[in-house]
């Protein structure tokens, strides 16, 4: 059987498509390559180049023999951006996700694992997020997330009260996502920190820090970080236990339960390149909160997954993957 896997040439995406290769589970990538790139996606995997907003294109992928299900990371991503250009964040996220939605039903596709995000959460009023935290997104990125979330409950409860077969789905809300599985894949967006910070030092730059006053231990930003490939492979549980017919819940939050502050992941990036690493300080970026830290315990109790890769890994692989496109004359942002 085989699982679509949306968005899969993208640096998230290609790493669900290699956790997925790496269990003997086949994968077709749909992608339009707007921040995707083909020389991410594992050799031999089929990719499709097209939008999720394509209904023609969409039924025609879904409606293969064999389909078992769609891994939904297709999105545009950046929730700056998108308070800006609102309406191309629906358009995308919550349009494409319709349009998907609709093509599974159509091919009696009925597993969805969906890429959904922290913004779904805004600003926690809580030390700990859980997945029961109020949701209060800032942005339309956030926005188009949680409906993306909302949609996915209607669509099964309509199939239940419809005496449909079971439509069964999930939605992974991911934290702050870093580091790399192989080297020839990197973080490349300009909105991140790691690939902002690495782009920095490979260029001799001297990176910024974004206010130094908040309530935390030494006055920076708190985030809770977790390995690209842990994520993945929350992907390859989830996909299992509902292929499984499995209990799963609405949705996971994936991270370590582990705060890190900025001032500590440039710490780490000079433990790992073996040289200081100046900094500026600037001014606080409006809406960021001191700390946003999550618990994946419910993701370890009711999947079996776990986030095993600790922040030098996170670092250590995030640098040798960057360095490696920035020595080949590869490297760019965005």
């Amino acid at each position: 059987m085989t699982w679509v896997v949306t968005g899969g040439a993208g640096y998230i995406g290609s790493h669900v498509v290699r956790a997925f290769a790496d269990e003997g589970i086949d994968t077709i990538v749909l992608d339009d390559m707007n921040s995707g790139r083909a020389s991410f996606v594992p050799s031999g995997v089929e990719i499709v180049n097209g939008s999720i907003t394509d209904p023609v294109l969409m039924a025609g992928v879904l409606g293969r023999e064999g389909i078992e299900g769609v891994v939904h990371v297709a999105a545009l991503k950046y929730a700056g951006v998108s308070v800006r250009e609102p309406l191309d964040s629906f358009r995308v996220n919550v349009e494409g996700t319709r349009v998907l939605l609709q093509a599974c039903l159509d091919s009696g596709v009925r597993n969805v694992v969906f890429s959904s995000s922290a913004a779904v959460f805004g600003t926690p009023d809580t030390d700990l997020v859980t997945e029961e935290t109020p949701k209060n997104p800032e942005s339309p990125y956030g926005e188009s997330k949680l409906i993306g979330e909302w949609m996915l409950r209607d669509v099964a409860r309509a199939a239940e009260l419809n005496g449909e077969p079971p439509f069964r789905h999930t939605s992974l809300r991911y934290f702050n996502v870093v580091g790399s599985g192989v080297p020839t894949v990197y973080d490349a967006s300009p909105h991140n920190l790691f690939p902002i910070l690495l782009a920095a030092v490979t260029e001799g730059r001297t990176p910024t820090v974004f206010g130094e006053d908040y309530n935390t231990p030494d006055g920076s930003c708190v985030r809770d970080y977790i390995h690209v490939s842990d994520v993945a492979s929350a992907h390859v549980a989830a996909a299992r236990a509902l292929a499984a017919g499995s209990p799963v819940s609405p949705a996971y939050n994936l991270g370590r339960g582990e705060g890190v502050s900025v001032k500590e992941i440039i710490g780490a990036v000079a433990d790992v390149i073996g040289r200081p690493v100046p900094y500026d300080v600037g001014a606080r970026r409006p809406g960021d909160p001191d700390r946003i830290v999550t618990s994946g315990a419910k993701a370890e109790a009711e999947l079996g997954w776990q986030a095993t890769r600790d922040l030098r890994e996170m670092v250590a692989s995030a640098w040798e993957a960057w360095n490696l496109a920035a020595a080949e004359g590869t490297a760019r942002l965005g």
